[in-house]
């Protein structure tokens, strides 16, 4: 079996090694001409560094981030809603990460083209067009983007997983339009800070659209600070998204930063910190709606080709992990034909129920509700939850996105 992956990311390159892992010869193709580390921090949950166990790349993985001990919610006061335990500290057999997602791209690109070698990972190559024999093989031609040629290739499966603007998913669905875009704007920015709560924290604070979120990136150096992750939120559609979004786009800190001057807590100072850099990137916060379908015979998609979805939960590139582990199963089990529809069968609900989830905030919507009850703040967070209430929404989202520990525990997907 021959499979052709459209797209060199995380989820395209994760896809990659499980399929060469199992026998499948592989080619990637990449269109962009030289892949850069771009981006800034993302979070690996534990069902997605179970799959990266699965494939021995916990040793390139794990030195590149900070294992979750918790993950906090607080009311734009800095007063907390809900703690709960990630990763190890919640007694997963395997930590959930923060890590940088240039480094983690960068790591996996190495390691693909050391296993696969270097010429079943090429950059600066796009698929431009594809069909089928009446075989039911793919043709697909490709164009060299360095050298100015088009060749044609086949396989026996082809993949999408080319992003939220996917030339495959657009083949398939002409008339989808741009993704979907409801008015919140990301500021994505690193600094160099002291350690704050347990130094393995992960906190999210205020309420949609007016959110702050932050969690270390690296371990504490000999200056006593680390890499620290941090995104601004807020609601911008009065002044319109101008452009489709891009990894390198430099944002103006008089946008954002007026509305977290006053947001001094007394664990961490916001302002300050954000003061500690003078860069941060600018993204719209963006998503499409679920498909009724990947497969077309035997072309799929996968990631964020196949499931763009809001940045809530963090479960963008752990999902595109899974979706490559599931693939390879599949296709070496069924074949190709009932191989993509096991699949899709498996991935295509679950991920649609995360994307239309994060559309109502998902986990994160209980800053919301205390928001709703008590904007003024709160003295006991008991006085604005019932009983039960915030345990509810937290293992119901770790159940519906696959990285309950019990799902965890007996090997799920």
């Amino acid at each position: 079996m021959r499979v052709i992956i459209a797209g060199g990311g995380i989820g395209g390159l994760t896809a990659a090694m499980a399929l060469h892992a199992r026998g499948i010869d592989v080619q990637v193709y990449e269109s962009v001409v030289e892949l850069q580390p771009l981006g800034v921090g993302i979070n690996l949950l534990p069902h997605a560094m179970a799959h990266l166990q699965r494939l021995d790349l916990l040793d390139v993985v794990l030195p590149l981030g900070v294992p979750t001990a918790e993950l906090c919610f607080f009311n734009r006061f800095g007063q907390l809603i809900w703690r709960e335990p990630r990763g190890l500290a919640a007694g997963y057999p395997i930590p959930q990460l923060s890590v940088h997602r240039g480094h983690l791209h960068m790591a996996l690109l190495a390691e693909a083209r050391r296993r696969l070698g270097d010429a079943a990972v090429l950059n600066a190559h796009a698929v431009q067009t594809f069909r089928e024999d009446e075989s039911g093989r793919v043709m697909v031609e490709v164009l060299d983007r360095v050298a100015d040629r088009t060749v044609t290739e086949t396989a026996d499966v082809l993949v999408g997983a080319d992003g939220i603007h996917s030339a495959i998913r657009q083949h398939f669905y002409p008339d989808e339009g741009p993704p979907s875009w409801q008015g919140d704007i990301l500021w994505r920015a690193t600094s160099r800070w002291k350690p704050f709560l347990t130094g393995r924290s992960m906190f999210m604070a205020g309420h949609l659209p007016h959110k702050f979120v932050a969690y270390p990136l690296s371990e504490v150096g000999d200056d006593g600070m680390c890499t620290v992750n941090w995104i601004a939120e807020l609601d911008r559609r009065a002044f319109g998204m101008t452009s489709r979004e891009d990894w390198n786009r430099r944002g103006n800190f008089n946008d954002f930063m007026p509305h977290f001057e006053d947001w001094v807590f007394d664990w961490l100072d916001i302002p300050a910190m954000c003061r500690q850099t003078d860069t941060a990137f600018e993204f719209p916060m963006i998503d499409r709606d679920p498909l009724d379908r990947w497969t077309f015979g035997s072309v799929t998609l996968l990631g964020d080709a196949a499931h763009p979805m809001y940045p809530i939960g963090s479960n963008g590139a752990s999902q595109a992990i899974v979706d490559g582990l599931v693939l390879a199963d599949a296709l070496v089990q069924d074949g190709v034909a009932a191989g993509l529809a096991r699949y899709e069968a498996e991935r295509r609900p679950r991920t649609s129920q995360i994307v239309l989830s994060n559309r109502k905030h998902g986990p994160e919507r209980v800053m919301d509700l205390a928001e709703q009850r008590a904007p003024s703040g709160f003295t006991d967070v008991n006085e604005v939850f019932a009983p039960g209430e915030l345990e509810v929404v937290a293992a119901q989202y770790r159940q519906l996105a696959g990285f309950d520990l019990d799902s965890i525990l007996k090997g799920g997907k």
